[in-house]
């Protein structure tokens, strides 16, 4: 099902490498300081002693599948994404649903931990997509800049 996004912005071109990378940088300063934010009330619940093992760790897994999700699923846009101009959007240019948000998120481990060959992918590709994009029928654009007033 198609949803369109509601800002009027329009995609110019498809996102290249280095503005995605910087968005990313952007993205997991903000991941990291809601993980700390979660680790405080982990160690706050745990009496003052370190958490640990696969039920803290599941919890930041999925703290970082929504904060991701939440925000590629509403505005197609992380606040990474928003400071560099890009939206994550269907192949339609609609909005992307929570099932291809998790297929992104879940694609996007190997992408990386590959020494970032799914998103070396991009400078291969004539459609500058990286494997996540592809395997979840979605694309990262860069969007028009906002007209001042």
């Amino acid at each position: 099902m198609h949803i369109p996004f509601s800002n009027g912005r329009t995609a110019i071109r498809p996102a290249g490498l280095v503005r995605r990378l910087l968005a990313m940088l952007y993205d997991c300063l903000l991941i990291i300081a809601l993980w700390m934010v979660l680790g405080g009330i982990g160690v706050a619940m745990n009496h003052g002693e370190a958490v640990e093992g696969p039920l803290f760790n599941s919890v930041l897994f999925v703290s970082g599948y929504l904060f991701f999700a939440y925000f590629w699923t509403r505005s197609g846009q992380t606040l990474g994404m928003m400071a560099w101009n890009l939206r994550v959007e269907t192949a339609a240019g609609g909005r992307i649903s929570w099932t291809q948000a998790l297929i992104r998120f879940l694609f996007a481990i190997p992408s990386l931990l590959l020494l970032g060959a799914g998103y070396w992918w991009i400078l291969l590709s004539d459609e500058r997509l990286s494997w996540n994009d592809r395997v979840s029928d979605t694309r990262v654009v860069q969007l028009e800049k906002l007209k001042k007033n």
